[in-house]
C-alpha cells in the first residue's frame, strides 16, 4: 500500500475541488442548453401553427375562387363592394 503524504493530500484535494467546480461549471452549462433546447421547441410548434394557420387561410380563398369559365369577379375579402354598371365606366373624367 502506498502512504500519502500531507503534500499528497492537499493535491488529491485541489483536485477534487478543480473537478468539482468544473462539474458545477458543466451542470450550469447544461441547464442553459436545455433551456434553449425548451425554447426552439415552443418557437417551433408556434411557427408550424402560424403556417398552418396561414395554409388554412390560404384554402379559404383559394376555395372562394370561381370557375375558370365564371366571368364574375369576386371580392375574396369579403368588403361589401359597389357592383360597376356600364353606365359608371362611360363617365367622363376632368383634370
Amino acid at each position: 500500500m502506498s502512504e500519502h503524504s500531507p503534500l499528497s493530500e492537499q493535491t488529491d484535494t485541489a483536485g477534487l475541488n478543480d473537478l468539482s467546480i468544473a462539474i458545477s461549471r458543466l451542470a450550469r452549462k447544461i441547464a442553459l442548453i436545455q433551456d434553449a433546447v425548451k425554447n426552439l421547441a415552443q418557437d417551433r410548434e408556434f411557427q408550424e401553427n402560424k403556417i398552418e394557420d396561414a395554409q388554412k387561410r390560404i384554402q379559404h380563398i383559394l376555395s372562394r375562387l370561381p370557375e375558370q369559365s365564371d366571368g364574375r369577379q369576386l371580392n375574396l375579402l369579403g368588403e361589401a363592394v359597389t357592383p360597376n354598371t356600364p353606365e359608371d365606366d362611360n363617365e367622363p373624367t376632368t383634370h
